[in-house]
Order: structure tokens, then sequence, then C-alpha cells
């Protein structure tokens, strides 16, 4: 099914996939996707030709995250998407020249080279090769603001007769914007018509976790899909790469100085707008699997929300990696807690952890989410 016939002929259930960034974590999110990929093939019966992007509607990530949404509606296996980490990881984060580093800790020509090579260097954000919708989230640096851009030919920015009209954006470059996480990557600069941008990582935005927005740039008006609400016509899949709180019981006021700051503050940022996404799912979506948000509201499974009736079916698959957060998984042992938080720890050994993480965390997907929303 083309994105044509998603749009036009399609009458539903829907089916939503976000997926949150967080570096070479990415590799924690495709082993759950992995785990619903072998779910879903064997509940619908599927032979191994099934990918993701059959069941899927629309996909969305942000920085990592919109590497693998791009990859899965592409029509890769995940299994596909798994080698390409596997392989590509260490190459991706490519120390950049020492004095280049006082700008970006990483060269992107390896990054560029592997998705040009991968997609093709003039394939573009409305090319019929995409299989499902798509929404890549990435940060205007020039406007200050998200733009959470996506192939739907009937949106206000995709109107083929714009001279700056989206769809022509090149995919490659798209992808590339919403993984330059300041500080380790260079921007991307990106010309729109005679206009010129400069895009950085889609994190650094309210959408880290897109899930939420994803779910509006499904339903409401203005963005020219309107998908029908509720808890039988929705289901938005959630899928992050592990929570990264600073718990330090020991710190001390005099020691937040201007340097602490520069290093916590935009985590903390990301941290609190990834929870906040997910928050609201849980509030307007019936929320079928997800972890305690805090001891006060608990998981919100029970929660009768602020509407007669909920407005999209949610499920969402994470982990705080956290010493108190790995405990609660099954066969995690001699984790090394501090080199898998950091987005760019590609050693081996490392990655190997991320993937046993994810392995545990894929526990949490059971064929019974997704029970009804197999047509």
């Amino acid at each position: 099914m083309s994105v044509y016939d998603k749009i036009n002929k399609k009458t539903g259930p829907y089916k939503l996939l976000a997926l949150d960034g967080g570096g070479i974590r990415g590799l924690i999110s495709i082993e759950i996707l992995a785990e619903i990929e072998a779910s879903l093939k064997k509940s619908l019966g599927s032979d191994d030709s099934f990918v993701l992007a059959d069941y899927f509607d629309y996909i969305a990530g942000t920085s990592t995250g919109a590497i693998i949404a791009a990859f899965l509606a592409w029509g890769m296996s995940v299994q596909e998407i798994r080698d390409f980490y596997e392989k590509s990881g260490p190459a991706i984060f490519d120390k950049a020249f020492l004095l280049t580093r006082l700008k970006h800790v990483y060269e992107d020509k390896n990054l560029k080279n592997i998705l040009r090579n991968t997609f093709g260097k003039n394939t573009t954000l409305g090319s019929d090769k995409l299989k499902t919708l798509l929404m890549l989230v990435i940060r205007n640096a020039k406007t200050d603001s998200p733009w959470p851009v996506s192939n739907n030919p009937n949106a206000k920015f995709n109107d083929p007769n714009l001279p700056d009209c989206n769809l022509n954006l090149p995919l490659w470059k798209l992808v590339r914007a919403s993984a330059a996480a300041p500080v380790l990557f260079p921007p991307e600069k990106v010309k729109l018509g005679n206009r010129k941008f400069i895009f950085v990582d889609g994190g650094i935005s309210p959408y880290a976790n897109p899930a939420f927005q994803l779910f509006l740039m499904a339903t409401l008006k203005p963005y020219q899909l309107m998908w029908p609400s509720g808890e039988d016509n929705i289901l938005l899949v959630s899928v992050g790469t592990g929570l990264t709180p600073e718990i330090n019981p020991k710190l001390k006021a005099k020691n937040m100085g201007a340097v602490y700051n520069a290093q916590h503050v935009p985590m903390a940022l990301v941290l609190a707008t990834q929870t906040e996404q997910d928050l609201l799912c849980r509030i307007f979506g019936k929320c079928l699997s997800g972890n305690v948000i805090d001891e006060e509201l608990g998981d919100l499974s029970e929660a009768n929300g602020l509407l007669p009736s909920k407005l999209f079916t949610y499920v969402r698959y994470d982990a705080e990696l956290t010493s108190t957060g790995l405990d609660k998984l099954d066969g995690l042992d001699n984790i090394n807690l501090k080199q898998i938080r950091k987005l760019d720890s590609v050693k081996d050994k490392n990655m190997e952890q991320l993937q046993l993480v994810g392995k545990a965390i894929a526990k949490q997907v059971k064929s019974e989410h997704f029970a009804n929303f197999l047509q």
C-alpha cells in the first residue's frame, strides 16, 4: 500500500508509530521494534517479507528516531536497520579535528554519505518510494522554531504550486538535520526555494518524543489528514531510547555554576519534554502499557481523562537508565550504566549492552496491545 492509498483508500483503524531521539541509544528502540515486528508477523500470519511499513500508516521520529523512522518508511526490515547501526554506528561518530571540536565534536561526512547512499541524493520528501506517511522533527535555527515536516501531500506547505514546497526537500538532508545534535554535530544547511535555512536536531524542541505531536498531525484539521479519533480508530505506539534523569542526592547548590548548567540544563529540558509528551498521551489516550510517570500519577492506565472517552489507544515502551530502572528489567547484569546513558557510546561492548537493555525492555511488548488493530 502506498502513501496515496493510506490517505485516500484506507478507512481505518489507523496505526501510528513514534520514535524518540537518543543518539546511539537508538539501538534500544531497534530491539523493541524487532519484537513488535515479530509479534505482528505472527498475529497477522505474514511471511518473512513483512515489514513494519506494511502495518503502520504514519511513522514519526526525532534525531536517531528520525533515522529509524525514515528507514522503516522506506520499507526496511528491523534486521536491516539493526545491521546498519551495528556497522555504521562507530563510523557516524567520527571525531572532528582538534580545532574544529570547539564547534562540534564529530564530523558529519560519514553520516551524510551513508544517508545519501541509502535514500539517493535526489530523492525528496515527496518521493513515492516511501511506503508510509513520515514525519521528521527538525529545528529551524534561523526562525528559532521546531519544524515537524511530513510527506502528507495535503499539508499546507506541501502544495506543489509553492516555490518552496516542502515535498521537494532532499530526504537525506532532512534526516541528517534531525540528527544534527548541537555540540556533537554541525548543523545542516538546507535551501528551500529562494531561502536558506539552518536546521539542527529536533531533540532541541518540545518533540524529542514526537508521540503526541504525531497524533495531532494525524487528526487536527489544519494538518489536512483529519483521521477520526477514538480508542478503536487510532493506535499510537511510542518507543523510547531510555530516559536519563540525573539523580545526584549529594549535589550542592554552590556547585551549580555556569559550567554545570551548560552541561546539565539542556538534557534536563529534553527529559522534561519527553515525559510531558508521554503524559499527554496517557491523559488523552487509553494507555495499555507504560512505566510509572511518577509516584503521584502512577502509570495512568486507569485514568478516565478529561474527556468523556479516550481519543486513541496508546502504548509506550521505554525504561529509565538508572540503577533503579535497570533493576526492574530481567536479565541485565554487569551493565555499564555510565556508558549506556551517553548519546555516542559506540564501542562494541557498549553497543552490545544497549541491545541487551533493548531486549529486556522489549519484553513489555504483548500481542494483546495490537489485538484490536490487526485489520
